[in-house]
């Protein structure tokens, strides 16, 4: 983070971006953004490392809370800005009813959506699934499964790739849209 900061290291930048990006696209779509406002947030706030690196301070937080951090406060602005009754549900999560929750018919789209992704791993090849569950499911970037697996980068991308490629087709022959 301080070569970015100090040296503007486009490197540097290069890899927190992508380590943090789709963290943060899938922290914004947890949060309810739709995934074109989420890929926009995710932007300004990549951008926002970039132009502002200098301002964060290490000793208030680790960069990942400060990047979350922006990227939630960026959604509560867009909130805001289209919607003037908007209520940030964390503040007062017991003084509102829980619109969001999904009724019976989502939540059997939901445990039928699930259950498909289920499947569909449990038939990936070995190789594929081990890459795919430490990259999603322990959050390791690319690198840091290439380094834990001592396979080389390309590899791991390549594998992940296909991976993806196969759950997409599975995803979509079980009807279940836009999963991957």
């Amino acid at each position: 983070m301080a070569s970015v900061a100090e040296r503007r290291d486009r490197g540097a930048f290069a890899t927190l971006f992508d380590y943090y990006s789709p963290r943060l696209n899938a922290y914004l779509i947890r949060l309810g953004a739709d995934r074109t406002t989420a890929e926009e947030i995710t932007q300004e706030v990549m951008v926002t490392l970039w132009h502002k690196a200098d301002l964060f301070d290490p000793t208030k937080s680790s960069l990942g809370t400060w990047l979350y951090r922006v990227a939630r406060n960026r959604r509560i602005d867009i909130a805001r800005r289209d919607r003037v009754d908007y209520v940030d549900p964390s503040e007062y999560a017991l003084d509102i009813p829980d619109d969001q929750a999904p009724d019976a018919d989502g939540q059997i789209d939901a445990q039928t959506r699930e259950d498909v992704l289920r499947t569909a791993m449990a038939d990936l090849p070995e190789e594929q699934r081990v890459l795919v569950r430490l990259a999603f499911f322990d959050s390791l970037s690319h690198s840091e499964i290439a380094a834990r697996t001592g396979l080389p980068l390309g590899t791991v991308k390549s594998r992940i790739r296909l991976a993806f490629s196969r759950l997409r087709r599975v995803l979509e022959a079980g009807g279940v849209d836009d999963a991957v």
